[in-house]
C-alpha cells in the first residue's frame, strides 16, 4: 500500500469520525429538555358528544368550567403548590359543578340514589387512596386524599367511608344534594331505551420538583344496579401514577378498565418498552377499543407531555404546559 493511499484513508477515518460526532450532537441537540415541565391535563368525561345536539350555550358553559379548572390547578402549580394539591382544586370545580358526572352532577342509580367513587395516587411513593359507593360527602375526592394521607388503606367504602370522612372532618351533605333535575330526566331516558350511560372527571398534573399525581371522580354509570362500582376508585385501572412513568385517568366503561388495567398499563408500556406517554396511551385505547369498549384517558409524563385518545365522539379535555397557551376541547376533530 502507497504512503499516499494510506494518508488518504487516514483522512477519511478522520472525517467519518468527525462527521460521526457531529451528527451525534445534532441528535442530542434535537432532544427534548430533559427538565421538569409543570403542567396540568384534565378531562370532563367521554361519550356521545355531538355539536348538533350541543347548544351554544351549553357548550360555552362547559368551556367555561374547564377552563376555570384549567387555569385554577396550573396556577397553584406556578405558585409553587404540590401536583396533589393541584389537581383536587381542579376537580373540585368539576364535583360542584352539576354540568359533569361527580359530585353535585352525578347521575342516578336504578333506585333514583347518587353513589359516587374516586381516587387519587402520587407518583413519589406510589401512595393511593379510594372512596367508593359514597352517598353524603360532598366532595369524593378530598375524601379519597384523606384516605391517602391518614388511614393504612387505600380503598374505603359505602359507610365506612362516611364514617371515616365525618372523622376527618370533611362536609357531608343530605343524599338530596346530588340530586338534579337534569339527571333525574336522564335516568328516565335511559330506562326507557334499556341503555347505561358514563362520564367522569379526572386531572393530572406535574409539579415544579417533578412529582406527578392523578386523580378521578365519577357518579357512576347511569341506572347502575347491585352497587355496581366501575374503574374510577380502582388504582391501576381508572387511576394511576409513577414519577417514573407517568399519571392517568380514564373515563367510559369501567369495567373493561378494570379487566385490562389500563391506568397501568399505560405506565407498564412505558417502562418496560420504552414507549412514550402519547404511543403508551394510544395502544392503550386501541386494546380498549379492539374490546368494543367506550371511553378515554388522559396521560401526563414529567416533561409536560400530554396524550388525550378517547375512541367517542366527543370528551370534555383540557391541558396547559409550561410556556405553551392553554387548551380546551370538547369535540372529535377540534
Amino acid at each position: 500500500m502507497t504512503h499516499h493511499f494510506k494518508n488518504l484513508i487516514f483522512s477519511l477515518s478522520v472525517l467519518t469520525i468527525l462527521v460521526g460526532c457531529q451528527q451525534s450532537v445534532n441528535k442530542e441537540n434535537s432532544q427534548p429538555d430533559p427538565s421538569p415541565k409543570v403542567a396540568i391535563v384534565i378531562h370532563g368525561g367521554a361519550g356521545t358528544i355531538s355539536r348538533d345536539k350541543m347548544t351554544p350555550e351549553a357548550e360555552a358553559a362547559y368551556r367555561e368550567q374547564l377552563q376555570l379548572a384549567l387555569t385554577t390547578g396550573y396556577q397553584l402549580l406556578e405558585a409553587g403548590e404540590s401536583s396533589c394539591k393541584a389537581i383536587q382544586e381542579a376537580i373540585l370545580l368539576m364535583e360542584n359543578s352539576p354540568l359533569f358526572n361527580a359530585g353535585k352532577g352525578a347521575v342516578f342509580t336504578a333506585t333514583g340514589e347518587n353513589e359516587l367513587d374516586a381516587s387519587i395516587m402520587r407518583g413519589s411513593d406510589l401512595n393511593a387512596g379510594a372512596v367508593a359507593g359514597v352517598k353524603t360527602i360532598k366532595n369524593p375526592i378530598l375524601a379519597a386524599n384523606e384516605v391517602m394521607l391518614n388511614s393504612p388503606h387505600v380503598m374505603l367504602a359505602r359507610e365506612g367511608a362516611e364514617a371515616f370522612a365525618e372523622e376527618r372532618g370533611l362536609e357531608l351533605v343530605a343524599p338530596e344534594y346530588f340530586k338534579t333535575e337534569r339527571r333525574a330526566k336522564q335516568l328516565e331516558k335511559i330506562i326507557q331505551k334499556v341503555e347505561k350511560e358514563f362520564g367522569t372527571v379526572g386531572a393530572v398534573a406535574v409539579d415544579q420538583a417533578g412529582n406527578i399525581c392523578a386523580a378521578t371522580s365519577t357518579g357512576g354509570m347511569t341506572n347502575k344496579r347491585w352497587g355496581r362500582i366501575g374503574d374510577s376508585p380502582v388504582i391501576g385501572a381508572g387511576t394511576y401514577a409513577n414519577n417514573a412513568t407517568c399519571g392517568v385517568s380514564g373515563t367510559g366503561h369501567g369495567e373493561y378498565y378494570i379487566r385490562t388495567a389500563a391506568a397501568h398499563d399505560v405506565s407498564a408500556l412505558m417502562e418496560y418498552k420504552g414507549l412514550s406517554v402519547e404511543d403508551a396511551a394510544q395502544q392503550v385505547m386501541d386494546k380498549l377499543s379492539a374490546m368494543d369498549a367506550k371511553g378515554g384517558l388522559i396521560a401526563l409524563d414529567r416533561y409536560g407531555n400530554v396524550a388525550m385518545p378517547f375512541n367517542t365522539s366527543g370528551m370534555y379535555r383540557g391541558y396547559l404546559v409550561e410556556g405553551r397557551d392553554p387548551v380546551v376541547q370538547i369535540f372529535k376533530n377540534e
